[in-house]
């Protein structure tokens, strides 16, 4: 009962931090503060009532319309918070309740807002990325995630720099590399190197849907990192397996 209790309570905290992820996802590709002014409708620019902005169940309520102008709100709301809240639950069982599971958390929402402004806008700020390593970094063994992060951002580099020789065009982005520093941070090695081969995988099939349009890879790389991060242990003897028989 305590358990359920607790896991519903991260559920919350996570819809709510989700909520707060919203306004993060619109606002900062635009150049906007994320604290001023009040969140407002974006058809009408009527500022939003308390109650309108209850995670997940204001929408519903409002059946997918703003309150004043009765205009679509996009399903993307909903669905920020509800991963939010998913994704606490998901830490909350992968790590229990130590010190830096709330750190882990915040990275992996980072994360997610990057995953979205990169899929609409196809670009990766810097402030949120930075950010992002530098809070992966925060852990038991910030030597050791600061040395990985290290590693990963400059082989990551050296790869984009021979890829792009080679190609004749630009390989990656700058933002990739940032990523890749938070993914050693969070990982280490050699799960690292597993979150990056899932990252290609899943990236395969969309590149070559895509043909000559380019597509975003840090939507991918996040994906891997969370599932490796959530079954590492997993993963490792599924490697093991393929490697060893």
């Amino acid at each position: 009962m305590a358990e359920l209790t607790i896991t519903i309570f991260i559920f919350i905290f996570g819809i709510l931090i989700g909520s707060f992820l919203n306004v993060v996802i619109y606002r900062i590709p635009k150049g906007e503060s994320i604290v001023f002014p009040a969140s407002k409708c974006q058809s009408c620019q009527t500022p939003l009532k308390w109650y309108h902005n209850i995670p997940i169940f204001s929408w519903l309520f409002l059946r997918g319309k703003c309150g004043f102008c009765s205009e679509k709100i996009s399903v993307q709301y909903p669905l920020i918070e509800l991963t939010t809240g998913l994704l606490a639950i998901s830490l909350f069982y992968k790590l229990g309740l130590v010190w830096y599971m709330p750190i882990v958390f915040v990275v992996f929402t980072l994360l997610l807002a990057l995953v979205m402004i990169d899929f609409k806008y196809m670009a990766v700020p810097d402030n949120l990325n930075l950010l992002a390593l530098a809070l992966a970094i925060v852990n038991p063994w910030a030597i050791d995630a600061l040395q990985n992060a290290l590693m990963a951002a400059g082989g990551l580099a050296l790869l984009r720099y021979y890829l792009s020789f080679f190609l004749n065009k630009e390989a990656m982005g700058e933002g990739d590399i940032i990523v890749a520093g938070t993914m050693g941070a969070l990982l280490g090695f050699p799960l690292f190197f597993y979150a990056l081969f899932i990252a290609a995988i899943l990236a395969m099939l969309p590149s070559l849907l895509a043909k000559d349009r380019a597509v975003p890879f840090v939507p991918f790389l996040a994906m891997g990192t969370f599932i490796v991060y959530i079954f590492d242990t997993q993963v490792d003897a599924l490697i093991e397996l393929i490697i060893y028989g």
